[in-house]
């Protein structure tokens, strides 16, 4: 069953907004978001770092920035409701206004009380391209092995079911001739680092308003 989303969330009146990072791999995105947050892009603090695998490079550029980090292994929780209680736990422990995915690869099943406050970012134009399996560069193969003429990314909030959910915004890419999906994946990232801050910031500002299936933005 799907997560109801609240149909909207009120503007974070005491900013910085505080954000949980969940990642499960190469750390890619909180790398970018730290970046922003320095070049004061984006008025948001991490105050805390999820990853759902010991030993990945996401736990690195965490620990370099001197970010908190938790690691809770998904292979050490027998069902999906146990790991997602394990994960919120630590979330509602430092106070996160908003939890955001980043290459994280494990099934969630969102609580009632961050319902409507969870975001993902999905490396094609949604709902095409997404589901179970379809990450990374899966992605990127199964977009060229269809012909498509673009991608781009997707922001959108997450419920109980994998890459669904209300979208937020997409940015899009053309697909070129030669491509690979080195190249494509390399050209939707570039967007992806734009789109992802965008949508925090929107959310912050109170400026985003889910009306069943869709988003409204102010």
């Amino acid at each position: 069953m799907n997560l109801s989303i609240p149909p909207r969330d009120p503007p974070i009146v005491d900013p910085p907004i505080r954000l949980a990072v969940l990642l499960s791999g190469t750390g890619r995105t909180l790398e970018n978001l730290i970046r922003e947050i320095a070049a004061g892009r984006l008025r948001a603090e991490i105050v805390l770092v999820a990853a759902s695998r010991p030993g990945v490079r996401g736990i690195e550029i965490a620990n370099e920035a001197g970010l908190p980090v938790a690691v809770v292994p998904r292979r050490q929780f027998g069902s999906v409701e146990v790991f997602s209680q394990a994960v919120f736990d630590q979330v509602r422990a430092v106070g996160v206004d908003l939890v955001v995915l980043a290459g994280f690869m494990s099934l969630l099943r969102i609580p009632q009380d961050y319902a409507g406050r969870v975001m993902n970012i999905h490396p094609a134009l949604l709902p095409a391209f997404g589901g179970k399996g379809c990450f990374g560069h899966h992605v990127h193969e199964a977009v060229l092995a269809a012909g498509a003429t673009e991608s781009g990314c997707t922001v959108h909030f997450v419920d109980n079911v994998y890459d669904h959910g209300p979208i937020i915004l997409q940015r899009r890419v053309p697909i070129e001739p030669g491509d690979t999906p080195d190249t494509l994946a390399a050209r939707v990232f570039r967007e992806e680092c734009q789109a992802y801050p965008e949508a925090i910031r929107l959310y912050a500002e109170g400026k985003l308003h889910v009306d069943g299936d869709r988003v409204r933005i102010d």
